[in-house]
């Protein structure tokens, strides 16, 4: 089970990510959008969002660039596997404490407004609920990692990841004493990845980050 879940599931999960969305985006590009009902209850749905996608891009940005970044990079820079760790736990912590924040605004949002409720399918109701399940589990690392704050433990995640994303064998074997929460975050989060085309998630490849850098519009009056 162990060299299934973490050595064979990655790459159906990324599989399915990346083929799933482009024959979504292919097949079915009307809805490919994220469902949005901000005039249903907007103060509500602006502030739990911008809590849950500030402490969600943040988490993010620390999971790639923690566990793909190779070792040889942080040794040369001099930054210890233990500093590290803490690095990882107390922006981890703050990010995660935004994103949960976030998450139950939005989830009392969508279960106690009868009108959103009805406009609410089971797909939207299971990615918020997924997310927060995992969300939790990722919180229920932080006091186990501060058992251990040498970073060896830290060290074997990075090694399954780059394992993994350089398609080499024997990534399951690192992770295969750690605490069973850790396994459990992986795998949900492998999941999460499985059932991402086929959600509203997909509005995140859609991100209007070329708003940011735009020129200027120029809106002159009308001469009457």
């Amino acid at each position: 089970m162990n060299f299934f879940l973490f050595q064979i599931f990655p790459y159906i999960a990324i599989a399915f990510f990346i083929l799933g969305s482009i024959l979504r985006f292919d097949r079915d590009p009307y809805s490919w959008r994220s469902k949005s009902s901000q005039f249903l209850r907007r103060k509500q749905l602006i502030i739990g969002s911008v809590l849950f996608h500030l402490g969600i891009l943040v988490i993010l940005a620390g999971h790639v660039v923690g566990l793909l970044t190779p070792i040889v990079v942080f040794d040369t820079l001099g930054i210890s596997h233990g500093a590290k760790q803490i690095l990882a736990i107390v922006a981890g912590g703050f990010a995660g404490i935004f994103c949960f924040i976030g998450l139950i605004l939005l989830i009392h949002r969508r279960l106690f407004d009868e009108r959103i409720r009805a406009n609410t399918s089971f797909a939207d109701m299971m990615v918020l609920l997924l997310l927060l399940a995992q969300l939790i589990q990722g919180m229920m690392t932080i006091p186990i990692s501060m058992q251990h704050l040498d970073g060896h433990e830290m060290v074997k995640f990075m090694n399954w990841a780059q394992h993994i994303a350089t398609f080499r064998g024997g990534a399951s074997e690192y992770i295969s004493d750690v605490h069973w929460v850790f396994k459990s975050h992986l795998t949900l989060g492998m999941f999460i990845l499985l059932v991402f085309p086929f959600t509203r998630l997909v509005h995140a490849f859609s991100a209007p980050v070329g708003f940011l850098f735009r020129p200027y519009q120029v809106v002159r009056k009308r001469e009457v």
